[in-house]
């Protein structure tokens, strides 16, 4: 497979690896501020014989780079995160030129098997009332949205099966939470790749569910087997309608 990668921070840069790992080829690099970038913007010439490019680049400019890339016939994996409320618009573009596109939140393997432990959990401690929930989430001082992505989808499908819970509270709390509530806080700082908890807590115990990310090689090589997955198909899909294909 030939990929393009479209930004090239740390996350660029573990994609790149993993995929000549996997023996596959990067055609181009692009990226307007790096060095190493073989390209500065997205065009025809950038995107020669390339199967699948791969946009981790700012959340800003998701949506101009996928158009661009549609225009150009390439199927697209979108790992940038914090650009979903122009999902509608990308979905459209996507039926327009006829091409495939699959998103997440978090590429990684682990964290995905992780929202299904979490589902499963959620629904045992929806029919104990005894026991609240809270969320919380750990990541190194660069990372540009508050909460991530990731402790979003989680809030999601807690609210989605504890039934007394129905909004998440990401804002700084400076008052009594409510019954309904979810806290869902965030904590940046120095070079941490990723950790996310999931409490349930009683008066008697606490029980924790945790996902922590060693390094990006995870999140890459689930980016990667999505280019697999995405190169020859159309229409817009998510990393849970990958799984699903992939283990059932």
């Amino acid at each position: 497979m030939n990929i393009a990668i479209i930004g090239y921070g740390n996350m660029g840069r573990m994609i790149e690896q993993v995929a000549i790992e996997r023996g596959h080829t990067v055609k181009c690099i692009i990226d307007p501020n790096e060095q190493k970038a073989t390209h500065r913007e997205i065009n025809e010439s950038a995107l020669n014989n390339v199967d699948v490019s791969m946009d981790f680049s700012l959340p800003t400019v998701v949506l101009g780079n996928l158009e661009k890339l549609a225009k150009l016939k390439k199927n697209v994996v979108i790992g940038t995160t914090g650009w979903y409320k122009d999902i509608e618009e990308a979905k459209r573009i996507v039926k327009m030129y006829e091409i495939g596109l699959i998103y997440a939140n978090n590429f990684s393997l682990g964290v995905n098997i992780f929202y299904r432990i979490v589902e499963s959990s959620a629904k045992i401690f929806n029919n104990i009332e005894e026991y609240d929930t809270y969320v919380y989430e750990l990541h190194h001082r660069k990372k540009l949205d508050t909460p991530s992505g990731t402790a979003k989808t989680i809030g999601d499908i807690l609210l989605k099966n504890i039934n007394r819970k129905r909004k998440l509270v990401f804002e700084q709390l400076n008052r009594k939470i409510n019954e309904d509530e979810l806290h869902v806080a965030s904590i940046r700082s120095g070079s941490i790749p990723g950790t996310h908890i999931v409490g349930f807590d009683s008066e008697s115990d606490t029980i924790e569910l945790k996902h922590t990310a060693r390094n990006r090689k995870g999140f890459a090589l689930g980016a990667i087997m999505a280019g697999e997955w995405i190169k020859n198909k159309r229409g817009v899909y998510t990393i849970d309608e990958m799984l699903k294909d992939i283990l059932e």
